[in-house]
């Protein structure tokens, strides 16, 4: 035996229309929900406040000016008493200093034989490079005057070897470089002006030092003339 289905007994048959529905109505819901305000219904009083000006009007007492008698007169002595000075007192006259066209000027002549002029002897310096006697070191004494300036060189650079020293903290930082030295020979043959220019202050310090130990030489002369000369070398801090 055959079972026949009832088409109107189709459970399955509008679910889509119902499902459609339903999801409107949530979706409407939802919406409603979410755009859903409240507002506080407390209810605030207003109190307006009435100046009246009557209220700020200020009562002013009434003074009354007090009557003072006048102060009495100053009380004068009826007896005046006239002391004489002891002493005589002299007057001093000042005399005018104006001065007019008739006012006569007693000028005091002073000859030339009474000017005394100090004469000022001007320090000139000459450069080593063109000075005509070039300072003479300790040494060069013997030395032709050609050869001298050649002399000078060798005994400085002698010098600087002889008297080098590395500074120990320049040593031991790595400090390295050239310092330029320059100085004055002046007059009397003494080493003056020095100046240093170096890439350290420990190595300028040494090679001042240095420098400064230099002896007392002969001054150059420049036409018989003892003039400053100024000397530049320049002094090398190598590490090896």
């Amino acid at each position: 035996m055959k079972l026949k289905k009832n088409p109107k007994a189709d459970l399955n048959k509008d679910s889509g229309l119902f499902f459609v529905i339903g999801l409107t109505l949530v979706l409407f819901i939802t919406w409603r929900a979410l755009e859903y305000k409240s507002y506080d219904t407390t209810l605030s009083e207003v109190v307006i406040a009435h100046m009246i000006d009557s209220d700020l009007k200020e009562e002013v007492p009434i003074t009354e000016a007090l009557k003072l008698p006048p102060p009495p007169p100053p009380t004068v002595p009826t007896i005046i008493e006239v002391i004489a000075d002891a002493d005589e007192i002299e007057e001093t006259f000042i005399q005018s200093t104006e001065m007019n066209q008739e006012t006569e000027i007693n000028a005091i002549i002073i000859s030339v034989d009474d000017i005394m002029v100090d004469e000022v002897e001007e320090e000139i310096t000459v450069p080593f490079a063109v000075i005509e006697d070039v300072p003479v070191f300790p040494g060069c004494e013997q030395v032709a005057k050609e050869e001298r300036r050649a002399c000078f060189e060798q005994k400085i650079q002698e010098h600087v070897k002889k008297n080098f020293r590395y500074p120990e903290i320049a040593l031991e930082m790595g400090i390295q470089g050239k310092v330029h030295v320059q100085f004055i020979i002046n007059v009397d043959g003494n080493i003056t002006d020095i100046k240093t220019r170096g890439p350290d202050r420990l190595l300028e310090n040494e090679a001042e030092r240095i420098i400064a130990t230099l002896p007392k030489m002969t001054a150059g002369k420049q036409r018989g003339r003892s003039v400053k000369v100024p000397f530049s070398i320049p002094v090398t801090f190598k590490l090896m």
